[in-house]
């Protein structure tokens, strides 16, 4: 090992061994677990490529695990001779371009996959732009057959799948349509790998089975970042997932930046006092039928969200929310729920004169977001459309988005960019700090507009969420949603998995205390703290010469400085991004010593490197704690009636000990709206329980209101309640349905419940049915229906008619013909709702 080393390493080494055993570390683990002669030759010959741009790149460990399991998946073939698909479940902003790319070189080494062709087909001119890109500032493609590679309408996108033989193409899904006319559109080679990005989007419709018609031997890829949640039918097209890789690990891995989220809701959005003072003052030299005409027209909320009112007073408070990132050159985004509402927003930023902005948008002809359809808008579009896009660009918004692109790129360019649905999902730019959120957002959909802000950049520490829309239940219930997908994916995700993914701007700043000490401990033997000189000779290098080692013993003092000052600093820059900071009295008075200190500590941070002549560079935040400690959060004026919230920690037990009353409040809402929609949705398969719920929620809702004054009562009552409906805990209904392993047999349960449903205690008891003969018969109707699904899968009507047959031949000695009808239309109802919804 010191072959080549000077014998004072030796030495050194040698010493250390004779002080006793040596503890493992971090470094020793990854050499180790890298270095084995096996995994060097692999990452070197398929996991590491030269990048024209970036360099070398080598694979991260997420996309040299998801490529192996990705081989060993399109190796295998189904019965039919097709090469077995699925699904590559990586978390937006963890390079799945790359992964792609990695796939596409590998391919060439492996012997059984070397004439494999690869097909990449996105749903976006952009996208299609961005990974070819990418494939050829890493070699895996020339400019000559970037040209050939791709398909420029139906007709040669047939060409290209049933006579060419380019190894990598690409294709827009939505010309698969087109191209089914023509005869070539065929090809049956099992050597054909297609790689659908952002797979969710692209998996529905004519274009995705037109493609899978004209490949059907093909193995079908679909990567996504977004949560495969349980209305979605990703997993179910593609196949299982192959590999995953979270958020949480991301964030983790640091791969990603985490996000901190911030309720700023105006009052006008709930206010309806003023939204009628509202109409009164712009309507009065209207006639009283204009003026109702008018009311009908905005009665509904998501018109309201639209009136310049409103809109002028968020842009007001972006305009001075985003000051301190434009101080370091950062960008935003506005996402708005119109093209109208973009319209208005730039304007108003435009007339604030703050910020610079673009809007970024499909043509006036094309639907985008929540349109509305009356002629003004129309015309606003239209109009804004003819007088700042038409005359350079015309009608075609290709070169008009990649110009917006590269110009926010651009330190010089845009400060924000306001999008309706364009570029709120497949847009990558690491200076994009802030999402500014004006519109309803759900599901994926949620989920990839907020990690427009996740990229990491050297002056990001978190990316940040500022909701104007109040998105923060729906959130609450996509994580819920993301749980389940936990549940029932193989190796099993956690809720854990969201946990990292956000912070809460209220629960940062209170680190400041604890970490305003810890810098400050790294100076306790100084004795007088106000002299600047002791502080910075305690940091001065000192020499020592030991066993003919010189080293630093103030080294590592030094280190720790600029590990504390670093969190303190990163706290400091959250806390004035907050409200909340500034109305807690706890920190009255010490505000501004902490801006102090912070400023001393920068300038010792300075002095102390000039002193010791250090290389290690901690300059990535000096010009944004500078721009921050000099300007106090704007925006404040922008009410947080509830607060911060750890999104992170949704789904979670919580002490309601450790809850304020706007936080319980806020709980209990949240309760509320989940508990209202298991019992309308899930239990729609089990009316009893449904029937039951639905009577305890109308009495909670009322006895909550009698509790008005005690907030922590009504979360307590509600948390209760909701895992009472979670787990369909009915009085009357016995624990037979649940095994000893912990297993619920909805369906049977459902069953049971169903004889009290419709029929009264009298009836029963008259036929002799108590509970012991129900629970028989429950799981008898449970073995008739499960036999009747196994055998009539792709035959409905058949199976209703077997459900019904059984039936009768159960049940009609103990309740007669008309009774066992009506028992088992509703049975029939059960089964179609769990076959609809995969149960």
């Amino acid at each position: 090992m010191f072959a080549q080393r000077s014998a004072d390493d030796k030495r050194e080494y040698q010493s250390l061994l004779d002080a006793g055993s040596l503890a493992v570390t971090d470094q020793d683990r990854l050499i180790i677990s890298l270095l084995r002669p096996d995994r060097l030759l692999d990452m070197t010959r398929y996991y590491t490529l030269f990048d024209s741009k970036a360099g070398k790149i080598v694979a991260r460990y997420q996309q040299v695990f998801g490529i192996k399991a990705l081989v060993k998946r399109i190796s295998h073939f189904d019965e039919q001779g097709s090469r077995e698909g699925g699904v590559i479940w990586h978390t937006t902003g963890s390079g799945k371009s790359f992964t792609m790319v990695f796939l596409s070189k590998a391919l060439i080494w492996l012997e059984d996959l070397a004439k494999c062709r690869v097909f990449v087909v996105t749903d976006r001119i952009d996208l299609e732009n961005q990974i070819a890109r990418t494939f050829i500032s890493a070699g895996a493609l020339s400019d000559k057959d970037r040209r050939l590679a791709k398909a420029l309408s139906g007709r040669d996108l047939a060409k290209k799948i049933g006579k060419s033989n380019e190894r990598i193409m690409f294709s827009i899904i939505n010309k698969f349509g087109a191209a089914a006319q023509y005869e070539e559109f065929y090809n049956p080679s099992e050597n054909i790998i297609v790689l659908v990005d952002e797979g969710h989007r692209s998996q529905n419709g004519e274009n995705n089975i037109r493609m899978q018609q004209a490949l059907p031997n093909a193995a079908f890829i679909a990567f996504t970042g977004t949560p495969l949640l349980k209305d979605d039918k990703t997993e179910n097209k593609f196949g299982t997932i192959i590999h995953s890789y979270t958020m949480q690990q991301a964030v983790a891995d640091k791969t990603v930046t985490p996000l901190l989220y911030e309720e700023r809701i105006p009052e006008l959005n709930t206010n309806d006092v003023a939204i009628d003072k509202w109409f009164e003052r712009i309507t009065q030299k209207l006639t009283s039928e204009q003026k109702a005409d008018l009311k009908r027209k905005f009665s509904k909320k998501g018109q309201v969200y639209q009136v310049e009112g409103r809109i002028e007073l968020i842009a007001h408070d972006i305009s001075d929310h985003f000051q301190n990132f434009k101080q370091q050159g950062l960008k935003g985004q506005l996402a708005c729920d119109s093209k109208v509402s973009a319209i208005r927003y730039k304007h108003a930023l435009d007339a604030i004169g703050k910020v610079s902005s673009v809007v970024a948008m499909s043509p006036p002809d094309t639907r985008e977001g929540h349109e509305v359809v009356d002629a003004e808008s129309k015309d606003i579009v239209q109009n804004w459309w003819q007088n700042n896009v038409a005359p350079k660009y015309g009608m075609d918004d290709t070169q008009y988005t990649k110009d917006i692109i590269d110009a926010f790129s651009e330190d010089a360019g845009p400060d924000i960019m306001i999008v309706v649905d364009k570029l709120l999902t497949g847009f990558d730019e690491p200076k994009n700090t802030v999402l500014y959120i004006d519109k309803p957002l759900k599901s994926h959909n949620l989920i990839q507009a907020i990690a427009r802000v996740n990229r990491l950049h050297n002056k990001k520490q978190f990316g940040y969420l500022i909701d104007y829309r109040g998105i923060l239940k729906e959130l609450d219930t996509t994580i819920e949603k993301y749980q389940d997908l936990a549940e029932r994916t193989q190796g099993g995700f956690d809720i854990e998995d969201l946990a990292g993914m956000y912070h809460a701007m209220d629960s940062e700043y209170k680190k400041l205390p604890m970490l305003h000490k810890k810098v400050w401990a790294i100076f306790a033997d100084v004795p007088n703290k106000q002299d600047g000189n002791a502080l910075r000779q305690s940091l001065s290098p000192k020499i020592e010469d030991r066993e003919g080692v010189f080293i630093d013993t103030r080294l590592k003092k030094r280190d720790d400085f600029y590990v504390a000052l670093t969190e303190f600093a990163n706290v400091m820059k959250v806390a004035l991004q907050s409200a909340s900071y500034f109305e807690d009295s706890f920190f009255e008075g010490k505000r501004e010593r902490y801006k102090n200190d912070l400023k001393a500590f920068m300038e010792l941070r300075k002095q102390a490197r000039e002193d010791a002549n250090e290389t290690i560079n901690f300059d990535e935040f000096e010009d944004d704690i500078h721009s921050l400690l000099n300007k106090h959060i704007a925006g404040i004026e922008v009410k947080e009636p509830k607060g911060a919230y750890l999104v992170g920690n949704m789904g979670k037990d919580i002490k309601p000990e450790a809850l304020s009353d706007d936080e319980a409040r806020n709980q209990t809402d949240k309760i509320t709206s989940r508990v209202t929609k298991i019992i309308e949705e899930d239990l729609a398969d089990d009316p009893y329980a449904q029937e039951h719920f639905s009577k305890l929620l109308k009495k909670a809702i009322e006895d909550a209101k009698a509790m008005f004054d005690a907030p922590v009562k009504q979360y307590m009552m509600f948390a209760d309640f909701e895992q009472d409906v979670k787990s369909r805990k009915v009085p009357d209904v016995p624990n037979e349905f649940i095994d000893e392993s912990g297993k619920h047999n909805k369906h049977a349960q459902a069953y049971f419940g169903l004889f009290k449903h419709l029929f009264d205690a009298s009836f029963l008891e008259e036929n002799d049915l108590d509970n012991e003969s129900l629970v028989s018969c429950a799981y008898d109707i449970d073995e008739v229906v499960n036999k009747a699904v196994a055998e009539n899968s792709l035959n409905p009507s058949q199976m209703e008619k077997d459900i019904r047959v059984g039936l009768l031949k159960l049940l009609f000695k103990a309740i007669g013909t008309d009774n066992t009808k009506k028992l088992s239309d509703k049975v029939i109802d059960i089964t179609r709702h769990g076959i609809s919804r995969g149960n």
